[in-house]
């Protein structure tokens, strides 16, 4: 009887995990598996690095090849991402430029033109040639009378890179225009337009966004700017994220009154009602709105502020990994958390800093587009190994999850990411219900480097992984719990004092000055307002009653769920409601991981018996 061999292959929003099984008629044995970062976002053709990656390596543990594999099963992956903001609610200021960002309907023309701002009525008197300009034009004069001035400085060899327009008259000066210019109209302070100074216009095409003004090294280019000067106009370009059109003017210091780009406010569409809810009023505020909305179907973030560049980022990104129109992506989960945020002192001479409040807030999109077909095309011609599209990747994840001794249906998932908090239930009857929430791995490692001004994310994620020690002398240590650690051989002196990282192999030291109890209490308190909140939130949404008191069992899933305190936080928080939870341990052997690839494995030789 011939033998075959099948790979399941998890693409996630973090990892990508692969089983490798041995098939023999009815008989199946698990032979590797491995595990490796995901490459690129999920559900698109950047994955295929990641899989052919992990697909070798899993292969090499038992020292055989890819090409002896005879089918890989990847799971319907759907592209999504999560992604993460977090500002202070007291707002960022700007002294070093002005700028027009807002979104008029129609906007003239498109492309980028840089030159100095005139106002049309000094063209007509001293126009020079080999010199571009940006013209402004006020209410009173008529678009007819413009675009014909315009029309005939073309043809004096006047260079006009730009309009900027108090009236909406942007697509009527440009369809009269021989020569085409981008135009931002409705401008309704063209009086507060510094004259005489370098600007930047942009439009985009429509169904698109500007690109080099919502840039900061795009503004660098434009004006030529200093690494420190790039640093103060980030604000502006950060603002403009998501605008068909915009204009920046460069102003020397001090000749603009400071400008302030606001935390802004977020509208939360659902299927009851539409919130709007400002970022300043916190995180309880924005979730307890977010409760009254019933089914979440998209989230607006205010233009021109911090909540709506992010978002509109957001968009923006997925937009161009699926080919789609961004205004057709749906921002489908919203997590917001209260938590501070380092903010540096005016005037200060050692680089103090304050404390200010402010709002993480974590978003997730998802597109129906999937590109997870051609993923599958290009994966089978890159391994020239049989690719085929396995089911529904909850339905693989419960299929792996009750390999795991002691469980049987119906059962209650959650899982646990880097980028994501899913849930997933499976009655008597099969049928399954999903929910797919913001905010996971990535928002605790967020948070704790922002709280703790670390600028440093791979330490962060150290600290959110491990526990933690103080040297109090080069042989032992005093623990988290209060209880000491001695050891036979001595510890690098450089580390004496120190609170440590106290990882598998070795400690490293954090060059901060908390105390021990002060980084515990961030790392616990950033892991309960992600993961716990996110368990009771994914959990209520996925029951068809909405009431966690009729759930019986919970398994966790996830590498968030092999965390030395997160499964016993929640162990905890659901022991209220008469839950009993822990994590799983897929085939008895790897715990909370590997649970779709074995699903996607599993799927197969189910289907198979079917046949016979």
């Amino acid at each position: 009887m011939s033998k075959q061999l099948i790979a399941g292959v998890d693409i996630g929003n973090s990892s990508t995990e692969v089983a490798i099984v041995e098939v023999c008629g009815n008989e199946a044995v698990f032979l590797t598996q491995h595990l490796v970062p995901t490459t690129g976002i999920k559900g698109t053709v950047t994955n295929i690095k990641g899989i052919k990656s992990c697909l070798q390596l899993a292969m090499s543990k038992i020292n055989r090849t890819i090409s002896e594999i005879n089918i890989v099963r990847i799971n319907d992956a759907v592209p999504v991402i999560g992604d993460l903001a977090m500002d202070v609610i007291s707002e960022t200021i700007i002294t070093e430029s002005s700028m027009i960002g807002h979104n008029p309907d129609t906007p003239g023309g498109e492309g980028i033109g840089i030159g100095q701002t005139i106002l049309i009525e000094q063209l007509l008197q001293h126009a020079e040639e080999n010199k571009p300009y940006i013209v402004v034009v006020s209410k009173k004069f008529d678009y007819e009378w413009v675009a014909y001035q315009f029309n005939k400085f073309e043809r004096q060899g006047i260079q006009i890179k730009g309009v900027i327009v108090q009236k909406d008259d942007g697509v009527l000066i440009h369809n009269r225009l021989q020569m085409k210019v981008p135009i931002v109209d409705e401008v309704a302070m063209i009086d507060k337009v510094p004259i005489g100074k370098k600007a930047a216009i942009e439009v985009a095409p429509p169904g698109h966004v500007i690109r080099m003004l919502s840039n900061p090294y795009g503004l660098s280019t434009v004006f030529d700017l200093t690494p420190d000067e790039t640093k103060q106009v980030a604000p502006v370009a950060k603002s403009l994220v998501g605008n068909r059109s915009a204009v920046v003017i460069r102003t020397p210091a001090g000749q603009i009154a400071e400008r302030k780009i606001e935390s802004g406010s977020v509208t939360m569409v659902g299927n009851r009602m539409s919130v709007k809810v400002d970022v300043n009023d916190g995180a309880d505020e924005i979730m307890g709105c977010y409760k009254k909305i019933g089914v979440l179907n998209d989230v607006q973030g205010e233009q021109g502020t911090n909540a709506g560049a992010m978002l509109n980022g957001l968009r923006q990104d997925l937009a161009e990994v699926t080919d789609q129109n961004m205004h057709e992506i749906r921002i489908t989960d919203l997590l917001a958390v209260d938590t501070k945020i380092p903010s540096s002192i005016r005037g200060a001479l050692a680089g103090e800093i304050t404390m200010e409040s402010g709002v993480g807030l974590a978003s997730m999109v998802q597109t129906k587009k999937t590109s997870i077909q051609t993923v599958s095309s290009l994966l089978e011609e890159e391994l020239g190994v049989s690719v085929e599209v396995g089911g529904i990747e909850a339905e693989m994840a419960i299929a792996g999850a009750l390999t795991t001794p002691g469980t049987e249906r119906p059962i209650v998932i959650l899982d646990m990411g880097g980028g994501s908090t899913d849930a997933a239930t499976n009655d008597e009857n099969g049928m399954i219900q999903t929910v797919h929430l913001a905010g996971a791995g990535d928002m605790v490692t967020l948070l704790i480097n922002t709280e703790l001004s670390l600028h440093d994310l791979e330490l962060a994620e150290k600290i959110k992984k491990y526990p933690l020690g103080k040297l109090q002398s080069l042989y032992h240590m005093q623990l988290e719990d209060g209880t000491y650690l001695f050891s036979e051989e001595s510890h690098p002196p450089e580390a004496f004092g120190k609170v440590v990282i106290r990882e598998e192999k070795g400690i490293t030291p954090l060059p901060i000055r908390h105390s021990l109890e002060k980084i515990r209490t961030i790392r616990r308190e950033a892991k309960r307002k992600v993961f716990v909140t996110n368990a009771i939130r994914a959990l209520e949404q996925v029951l068809p009653t909405h009431n966690i008191r009729h759930i019986s069992f919970v398994v966790m899933l996830g590498g968030s769920a092999l965390d030395f305190e997160i499964p016993e936080m929640i162990n905890d928080e659901l022991s209220k409601y008469g839950i009993v939870a822990g994590f799983a341990n897929i085939r008895g052997t790897e715990g909370p991981r590997n649970a779709v690839a074995t699903g996607l494995v599993l799927s197969t030789l189910k289907r198979r018996n079917d046949r016979i």
